[in-house]
């Protein structure tokens, strides 16, 4: 039950480390919002769409029918207009959301934003926020040309228990599911950390959850679990940039 009074928000993701932080930025800058959470466009509820001031929407994992997806929040846009939608797009759907999604009262943001984008999109309002945020204009030549940076490894192993963190599973899930002791499960965090320069847990969901965890342990794609984990490894070591975000 929504309470009555105050500020409404709603954060909608597929994916858990997605929601916590989007959840986690809202709390600690705009506290005076009571938040929902939904994992897609079909668990929203009348509700939650009567009181909402703000709702964040997650579609960059939305491979399998991106259009229809875009078409349901189209139809939305329509009824609902005023609430400020904030929609996470990947490059590959930027052309079909500035075709349905383009409002006076929505904006689009890269599915890569840094938090202070997110956070002066939320700041700024339905009215005076920039419509399209030139991280999501940015080509990609540039954003990729600027991560030369050094490089440490990740083993496969490593990066599987971190990416199985980053989706809101316990040392004692993760080890039941890869048939492992939990103390293994321990020492793969723990050497994961050590390889990332990471001091503590708070540390390594931070990690995670920026722009360049979430990029290197494939937790932006919605599909790369099994793909990414069942074709024979060449090489048990992935490159990962030292800094963590």
């Amino acid at each position: 039950m929504l309470p009555l009074n105050g500020k409404h928000g709603v954060v909608i993701s597929k994916i858990p480390v997605m929601q916590s932080g989007l959840g986690g930025v809202m709390t600690r800058n705009f506290p005076d919002y009571e938040l929902t959470y939904c994992c897609s466009l079909q668990e929203l509820t009348l509700l939650q769409l009567r009181w909402a001031d703000v709702i964040i929407a997650d579609i960059s994992g939305d491979y399998r029918n991106p259009r229809g997806t875009l078409e349901q929040y189209y139809g939305l846009l329509n009824q609902y207009r005023g609430i400020h939608w904030i929609f996470l797009v990947s490059r590959p759907l930027y052309a079909s959301a500035v075709e349905l999604l383009m409002r006076p009262e929505t904006t689009l943001l890269s599915d890569m934003e840094p938090i202070e984008g997110v956070i002066a999109a939320i700041r700024a309002g339905r009215e005076r926020a920039e419509r399209i945020s030139q991280t999501l204009l940015t080509p990609d030549s540039q954003e990729f040309g600027e991560k030369s940076e050094s490089f440490i490894a990740l083993t496969h192993s490593e990066r599987k228990v971190l990416r199985l963190l980053g989706k809101g599973w316990g040392i004692n899930q993760i080890a039941t599911l890869l048939k492992k002791s939990n103390k293994t499960i321990s020492a793969q965090k723990n050497s994961a950390m050590r390889r990332l320069s990471l001091r503590s847990n708070a540390d390594m969901y931070a990690w995670i959850s920026s722009v360049q965890g979430m990029r290197e342990l494939s937790l932006m794609s919605a599909y790369g679990e099994f793909e990414e984990w069942k074709r024979p490894l060449q090489q048990d070591i992935s490159p990962s940039s030292k800094i963590a975000q």
